[in-house]
């Protein structure tokens, strides 16, 4: 379900935020899903349980799960997700864009390769990469 980089110069817990967001817009972790309990994903990753408690207490904080007291912690609306990590995502475009104009690329040129890449994403996606 999730694989952590050791080389990553990122907090652990900002990996498993990461993955988690990843999966919940993606769609495998959909709408009132329950989570892993605190304990097992630690016993899973072989981290310290605190660890992934920093995590669930992000993407709570974030708005990507809500808790129960005693029942634990479960997957929010998957469209709130979709929805700020595409404005998270247009706004990088809209910085990326800027410095391409900026540096004298051509509109055409800029919508060809970002059509390519976005192409290329979904094979990648496809084959598992």
């Amino acid at each position: 379900m999730i694989l952590l980089d050791v080389k990553d110069r990122r907090p652990i817990y900002e990996q498993i935020v990461e993955k988690l967001s990843q999966l919940m817009a993606s769609g495998v972790l959909a709408q009132d899903t329950p989570l892993p309990s605190v304990r097992s994903l630690a016993t899973e990753l072989s981290i310290n349980p605190n660890t992934v408690q920093r995590a669930y207490i992000e993407l709570e904080r974030q708005g990507y799960i809500y808790s129960i007291k005693g029942k634990g912690s479960f997957v929010s609306d998957i469209s709130n997700i979709r929805d700020k990590q595409h404005e998270k995502l247009f706004g990088e475009l809209a910085e990326i864009a800027l410095n391409a104009k900026s540096a004298g690329v051509t509109r055409e040129d800029f919508v060809e390769k970002a059509a390519s890449l976005y192409d290329s994403a979904e094979i990648r996606k496809g084959i598992g990469k």
